[in-house]
C-alpha cells in the first residue's frame, strides 16, 4: 500500500513505504537534517591549497608569455637594427625586458638577434624560467659593413 505509514514497528515509524513489482516492500531512506556537518569546511580546506597552486601557475604562464613578447620585439628592433648598419644591441636592450640579454651576429648577408630574458615564478623559491626569441633579417644594402 503506497503512502500508508506504520506506527510503533521499527525506528523509522512514520516513513512511507513503496510497494515494489515483486510485491516487496522498499523503505525511503529520510537523511537526517546536518549529517553532513562540517564537510564543506574539509572539502575546501583540501582543495584550496590545489587552487592556489593553479593560479600562481596560471599567473606565471601569463607573465611568461608577456617576457616572451617583448623578448620577441626586442629581437626585431636588434635585427633591424643591425641590418641598417646601426648598433642592434644597443636597439635591442631599450626594448627589451628587464634583465634580458641581447645577442647579434651577422652571417654574410644575414643578421641574427637573439634576446633571453629571465622569468620569475610567483613561487619564489621555484628556479626561475628564461625565455628565449630570434629574429633574423637581410642586411640593407649600402649598410656599413664594420658597424656591427
Amino acid at each position: 500500500m503506497i503512502g500508508r505509514r506504520r506506527a510503533g514497528r521499527d525506528s523509522l515509524s512514520g516513513v512511507p513505504e513503496l510497494a515494489a513489482r515483486d510485491g516487496r516492500r522498499l523503505r525511503i531512506l529520510v537523511r537526517t537534517v546536518g549529517g553532513d556537518r562540517g564537510s564543506f569546511t574539509a572539502e575546501l580546506a583540501a582543495g584550496l591549497p590545489a587552487l592556489l597552486l593553479l593560479l600562481l601557475a596560471g599567473l606565471t604562464a601569463v607573465n611568461a608569455v608577456s617576457a616572451q613578447a617583448g623578448c620577441l620585439h626586442a629581437a626585431r628592433e636588434a635585427a633591424l637594427a643591425a641590418a641598417r648598419g646601426a648598433d642592434g644591441s644597443a636597439e635591442g636592450a631599450r626594448a627589451a625586458p628587464p634583465g634580458a640579454a641581447v645577442s647579434v651576429s651577422v652571417d654574410g648577408d644575414r643578421v641574427q638577434a637573439t634576446v633571453r630574458a629571465p622569468v620569475r615564478t610567483l613561487g619564489g623559491r621555484l628556479p626561475r624560467i628564461t625565455v628565449v626569441a630570434t629574429a633574423i633579417a637581410a642586411v640593407e644594402p649600402g649598410a656599413h659593413e664594420g658597424s656591427w
